[in-house]
Parts: structure tokens; C-alpha cells; sequence
């Protein structure tokens, strides 16, 4: 089927995603589109605008689509905003795809949503704010972008997903505290595991909550049979995760539930059960644990933000031994036979990760590049991730260039003895010319990897 758009005719097919749709003739901006095979023009639809900052749009779109197709949203996403672009510019490049959509398709306006994941999540809830009449915003894995600009004027619909590995468990947590100081509408959707793309289940879970939302203010008509048959779904997922011994997991469903229903389905054999759960003392002990542990990993990150600024400003490679010891801790944490504590580990460990990729990312950002404190962070990445070479490679090509050729081969050899195989790409390394011909580089590689392109000679 095709529709004539303002300057162009575009042919548009249902149940598959087209990856390149042009906003106009004069502009090099296009967008991806999915329509579910239920489609037709006699109705208005829902759309969901999915946001992907790091140029896979598509890739985005497609982790949508199952969830659409089964709940009846419409899917676009822009191939052309970027992290490198400023927000301004991101904006604008958003408004005209909204306006190219709205034009070309059958949108009911008063159910235009948005979403992403990690940086994408962020840019959905910043949209609102600056382009009229989002309704709601799907987050996936990423805090509100601003909270200081969250406006009681332009209030939308909130939805979180977040896995309790994932390091922002906390900080979403705490973002559905303001989100009701505020009286935003809000929901918090919980997984099992860490910072990854939701699993489609509960992208579907979100989608259904917009539409029981959409119900409750009138928007679209009640279907009682949906409501019943969506009901049913979560009081079985809430029940299987009791007989599982997850009061936890089960709280955050009924709780959701109860949100999301109370206006459109008789509710009080649900407060039942969730009263029920709640007193039990399975629920309150774990929920006791989780609140301490929360607590604790506050504590834990403040000192992981103070030190590590206090050591990449001060090039303090004295420092390394208390990061070893903290990543000692953390594995003690995922090792534990308690499931709240690896829980707990993990999100650490993902926090340290993404704390010293953006240190790198800010030092790398500079006019004038700080190498000395790059190379702390390197030596600090050694330690978090022994297996990712890179680091390992950045540190011995320093240290050559300085001519410190003891913490060269002292790398040299942690990279060896961690798997490293690539002769090609180590006697290519940058500044290391002086290096690769010494009889200890030599050495250290033929005792790895049993041969050396050059004699060792004494």
C-alpha cells in the first residue's frame, strides 16, 4: 500500500521494518518505520518513537517490534540523531520526523510515546519537554535525562525497566520517589538480570500498562475482555514467583498491577494478595537485606567517584592496590550462595566499569589530551577487565614512548600470560621500536608464545 506524502510518494508495507524513510527532499535525514500487519487507515493508531543514539536505529526498532505487533503500536525510529550532535539539534531532527509521521500516517495524537535504552532511554524522557504532546515515555536501563526541567505543566506517563544488575537499580529507584513528589504517573518494571535489552515480555508488559492507561482516561474504549486477559497474565506471573520463592519479584508485579488496574477491574482480592505477600517473612526479610545493601552500595560509590577523581588528578599509580582490593570485595559479592548480594556485586562491578569508560572518555575529550592520566585508567581497566588486551597494548605504548621500558615489560607480560596471541599487532605497536628489539621483550614473548622475531642476544 502507499500514501503521497508532502514531497514524495512512499510505499510502506506492514510487518516489516523499513529501514530508511526519507523526512523530506531536502533534507539527508530519514528514519526507520514498523507498521503491525493489523494496520489499516480507517483508524488512528498509537506510535511509540524508539531512540537510539549510537547510530543502530534499526537494531533498536527490531527489539520493539515483536511487543507492537502484538499490542498494536506503530514503530519509528530517526537514523540520523547522534551522541556527537548537541540536544538542540537532536531536537530538531526529532520534531521533523514526528511532523513527516504524523503526515504520512494516521496517528492518534493523544497517544504518541517514546523509548530507548541506556542513552536512548535518557533522550526519550528529555523529548517531552521540548516537543508538545508525548504522552508517555518508555525507559529502558536509564534514569530522566533532567529532572530539574520535569515540568507539573507538560506531565507524561513514565515506565522503567531495569534488571537488579543493572548499576542504575538504585538511582531508577529512586527516580520513581520524585517521579510521586511530582505526581507524575509512574511505574517501575523489574527484571532478574543486568544492563541488556529487556527481554520482549516486558517491553510487551510496558505497552500494556500505556493502553490500561489510555483506558482509564477515556482515550480509547474499554475492552474488558483485554482487561481480564492481561489481569490473568500478571496474578499467574506473580504467583509463579511466589511458589519461587521471590516475594521481592512478586511484590513489584502486584504492586505494578495495582497502579495500572485500580481503575478499571475490581482490585481487592489483589490488595489481598499483595498484603499478603508483604507480611510474609520471607518478603520482609529480603526486603530488609535489600534495603541495607542499598544503602551500602551508596557508600560504596560515593568512595569509587571520590577516589577515582582524586587519583586520575593526581596520578596516583600508588592508589592501584586499594582498586585491586575493591575488586577483590566485589568478587567475594559474586561468589556469595545469596542471591541479593551477587546482585549487589554485580551492579558494582558494572558501575566501576562504566565509571572508568567515562573517565577515559572525558580525559580523550580534551583539547589537549591529559596521556599521563589516560594511562592510569588503562592500568585501573587492567585490573577491572583482565581479559580485554586493549588496555594492556595503550599502557606498554606509553610507557615506551616515555622510556620507562620496566612498566612496559612488566605489562607486556600480564597481557601475555592473560591469552594474548597477536604478534602481528604487538611488533606493530606504536613508539615501541627501542622495546621490541631488547632482549627482555624478546624473552618475555618466546616464553609466551614460543618464538620471538628477533635473537635474543645477551
Amino acid at each position: 500500500m502507499s500514501w503521497t506524502g508532502t514531497a514524495q510518494e512512499v510505499t510502506l508495507k506492514k510487518g516489516v521494518v523499513l529501514e530508511s524513510v526519507k523526512v523530506n527532499d531536502t533534507l539527508n535525514e530519514s528514519f526507520s518505520l514498523y507498521l503491525p500487519t493489523a494496520f489499516n487507515t480507517d483508524q488512528a493508531w498509537p506510535v511509540l518513537f524508539v531512540f537510539n543514539l549510537k547510530g543502530k536505529s534499526v537494531q533498536a526498532i527490531r527489539m520493539f517490534t515483536n511487543a507492537a505487533e502484538k499490542q498494536g503500536y506503530i514503530l519509528a525510529a530517526s537514523n540520523s540523531i547522534k551522541d556527537t550532535l548537541s540536544i538542540t539539534n537532536n531536537i530538531l531532527i526529532t520534531n521533523r520526523m514526528f511532523n513527516k509521521v504524523f503526515s504520512l500516517l494516521p496517528i492518534r495524537q493523544n497517544r504518541v510515546y517514546t523509548a530507548g535504552y541506556s542513552e536512548g532511554g535518557r533522550f526519550a524522557t528529555l523529548v517531552p519537554t521540548f516537543i508538545k504532546g508525548v504522552t508517555g515515555v518508555l525507559s529502558c536501563s536509564s534514569t530522566i535525562a533532567n529532572k530539574e526541567i520535569l515540568s507539573t505543566k507538560k506531565p507524561f506517563y513514565y515506565i522503567g525497566i531495569v534488571g537488579k544488575e543493572d548499576y542504575l537499580y538504585s538511582e531508577m529507584l529512586k527516580t520513581t520517589k520524585i517521579l510521586n513528589r511530582l505526581k507524575f504517573p509512574n511505574q517501575l518494571l523489574i527484571h532478574d538480570f543486568g544492563r541488556e535489552w529487556p527481554a520482549v515480555e516486558k517491553i510487551e508488559e510496558a505497552l500494556v500498562y500505556f493502553n490500561l492507561a489510555a483506558m482509564s482516561k477515556n482515550t480509547i474504549k474499554k475492552d474488558s475482555i483485554y482487561v481480564k486477559q492481561e489481569y490473568d497474565k500478571g496474578i499467574k506471573k506473580a504467583n509463579l514467583f511466589l511458589a519461587a520463592g521471590k516475594p521481592l519479584y512478586a511484590e513489584n508485579v502486584l504492586s505494578q498491577m495495582l497502579l495500572g488496574y485500580k481503575t478499571l477491574i475490581n482490585v481487592d482480592s489483589l490488595k489481598y494478595t499483595l498484603k499478603k505477600t508483604k507480611r510474609s517473612k520471607l518478603y520482609k526479610s529480603n526486603n530488609s537485606t535489600e534495603n541495607a545493601l542499598l544503602l551500602k552500595e551508596d557508600f560504596i560509590i560515593g568512595e569509587y567517584n571520590y577516589y577515582l577523581e582524586e587519583d586520575v588528578v593526581t596520578y596516583n599509580y600508588n592508589n592501584l592496590g586499594w582498586w585491586k582490593y575493591q575488586t577483590e570485595e566485589i568478587a567475594k559479592l559474586l561468589n556469595s550462595p545469596k542471591k541479593l548480594q551477587k546482585q549487589l556485586g554485580a551492579r558494582l562491578q558494572n558501575y566501576l566499569e562504566a565509571l572508568v569508560a567515562d573517565n577515559i572518555d572525558i580525559v580523550t575529550a580534551g583539547s589537549t589530551v591529559d596521556e599521563e592520566a589516560l594511562n592510569f585508567l588503562y592500568m585501573l581497566k587492567t585490573i577491572l577487565a583482565p581479559s580485554k588486551y586493549d588496555s594492556y597494548l595503550k599502557i606498554i605504548s606509553y610507557s615506551s614512548k616515555i622510556e620507562d621500558y620496566g612498566t612496559a615489560i612488566f605489562y607486556l607480560e600480564e597481557l601475555l600470560s592473560n591469552g594474548y596471541t597477536n604478534t602481528e599487532e604487538l611488533y606493530k605497536l606504536e613508539h615501541t621500536g627501542l622495546l621490541r628489539i631488547s632482549p627482555e621483550f624478546n624473552e618475555t614473548v618466546a616464553k609466551y608464545l614460543n618464538a620471538a622475531r628477533y635473537d635474543i642476544t645477551e
